[in-house]
């Protein structure tokens, strides 16, 4: 998934050539790791017709790239960026190992910190049918606002003091330290909401964290150390992948179903390798948009207590998740589980506020290894949720997204079968996990020059490889402008 605007038409008039014109557009794509090292350039046929231009012209161009060393030419094959991936740390910790277990380990996709910075850079005009977020037109700023000014300067209005519920903060505190563990006011407002969700965690098992990505983070660092074997979901998410392997960690894919993860696969893996780690999205799967069914979730806790596995449950689409939805978590009590989650998806991109909810001694280890990693994190943004949990102000906003999710959801549907696509999974949540018949690597690229942005399946696989799916994002993709441009590259 990448962000940026279209291109626009060559033009001779622009006191350049064109075939300059374009050499300067790859240039672009290629410094924004937008097009990454080994990635095939259209062919020449192919670039004339998308830009309206010779292929002359296209020669011309990539003999430039070709000179400032930015592409390599490989006979009968074509034009490719130039650069050797970076060897990943599994690189090293396999090179230590048997080559029968080499095989099992994938390389840290290179994609993922491209991912990363697409995510920072301005939207087009268009809307983004890959975006992994909310729009923000779907977000409550004022809701933040007022929670904002409640911790800064309203809290404690009326005589209520933060021991009695009030959620001022007190500026005096802000001078110092917070606590290891993190705000109590947002940990026990934490605790009231998992026990909603029939989760029993109790404000001394829970830890907060710079968002869920850090949560997951502190689990990993706490429970392994370089060399050790961590199960993943594949399809899963591409960042999370590369944040284990930059850890020295083998990532091990388990592939997953319609109604969790395939468990024979997984229980091949146990016997093997003896991973000591399992990190999963149980609800509403990122991209899938699948929830473990109860009978699997069941069969999954049974094959952890046999070979002695923790589970890191990530439940960040908690928010937009049915009530009913089976939580490992819930069915465990915290022994084999950890329950990691955050506020991100559902208030605002920057409100990186998340938690690790943990059985006590492991909470704990938890608060040492967030120590060193960080020391503490941030009261006052920590306090607003606090007040935007106890106020009922969060529930209220996540049921009008919900709401409003589930019709941008069946329009898409809509759209997408229109345009002759297939959903894989019944679609749920934010995402779809949609078959175009298509390599979706080289329809990103098209689609990318034009300023729409989608996110390849490929993105989505510990290694990468070509595919025909690709995830979209309901409330993003309800645009029929997409679905018809997408249509006749379907057919293509």
């Amino acid at each position: 998934m990448s962000t940026a605007q279209p291109w626009p038409d060559l033009t001779r008039a622009a006191g350049a050539t064109l075939a300059e014109q374009l050499a300067q557009r790859y240039t672009e794509r290629i410094q924004q790791r937008l097009l990454l090292a080994g990635a095939r350039l259209p062919s020449v046929r192919e670039a004339a017709r998308r830009h309206g231009v010779s292929p002359s012209t296209v020669v011309d161009a990539y003999d430039l790239l070709q000179a400032q060393g930015l592409v390599q030419a490989r006979p009968q094959r074509g034009f490719y960026v130039r650069g050797e991936r970076a060897a990943s740390p599994l690189a090293s910790v396999a090179s230590r190992q048997p080559s029968a277990e080499v095989a099992l380990r994938p390389a840290a996709p290179v994609d993922a910190t491209a991912l990363i910075r697409s995510m920072f850079q301005a939207q087009g005009s268009l809307p983004a049918p890959g975006m992994g977020t909310l729009p923000e037109d779907w977000l409550d700023g004022p809701l933040l606002q007022r929670a904002m000014r409640q911790v800064v300067g309203g809290g404690n209005r009326g005589g209520q003091t933060r021991a009695q519920g009030g959620h001022g903060g007190d500026p005096a505190a802000w001078l110092r330290y917070g606590e290891p563990a993190g705000d109590p006011g947002l940990r026990a407002a934490l605790s009231r909401r998992l026990a909603d969700l029939g989760v029993a965690a109790a404000p001394g098992q829970i830890v907060t964290t710079v968002g869920a990505t850090q949560a997951l983070d502190l689990v990993s660092r706490t429970l392994l150390r370089p060399g050790d074997a961590v199960l993943v979901d594949e399809p899963g998410w591409a960042v999370e992948f590369a944040r284990l392997a930059l850890s020295g960690l083998r990532v091990l894919p388990v592939p997953r179903g319609a109604d969790g993860p395939d468990l024979v696969v997984m229980e091949r893996l146990l016997q093997a390798h003896r991973p000591r780690l399992y990190v999963t999205v149980s609800v509403l799967h990122n991209p899938t948009g699948h929830s473990i069914s109860p009978t699997q979730a069941h069969r999954l806790l049974r094959l952890a207590e046999a070979h002695d596995l923790t589970i890191a449950e990530d439940d960040t689409y908690a928010w937009l998740a049915p009530p009913h939805a089976t939580r490992l978590s819930q069915l465990d009590g915290l022994q084999r589980t950890v329950l990691i989650s955050g506020f991100s998806k559902i208030l605002a991109p920057q409100w990186r506020v998340g938690f690790v909810a943990a059985a006590p001694a492991l909470a704990e280890r938890l608060i040492d290894t967030k120590l060193l990693a960080t020391l503490t994190t941030a009261a006052p943004l920590e306090q607003a949720v606090a007040w935007c949990l106890d106020q009922g102000a969060l529930r209220r906003h996540a049921d009008r997204v919900v709401q409003r999710l589930d019709a941008a959801r069946a329009r898409t549907v809509a759209l997408a079968l229109v345009a002759g696509c297939r959903f894989v999974t019944p679609p749920q949540g934010l995402f779809g996990w949609v078959d175009v018949g298509t390599d979706t690597d080289a329809l990103s690229q098209v689609l990318l020059d034009e300023g729409w942005l989608v996110a390849p399946g490929s993105l989505f696989h510990a290694t990468p490889r070509p595919t025909t799916l690709m995830r979209v994002n309901f409330a993003t993709a309800q645009d029929a402008r997409f679905w018809r441009r997408l249509a006749p590259l379907v057919r293509e």
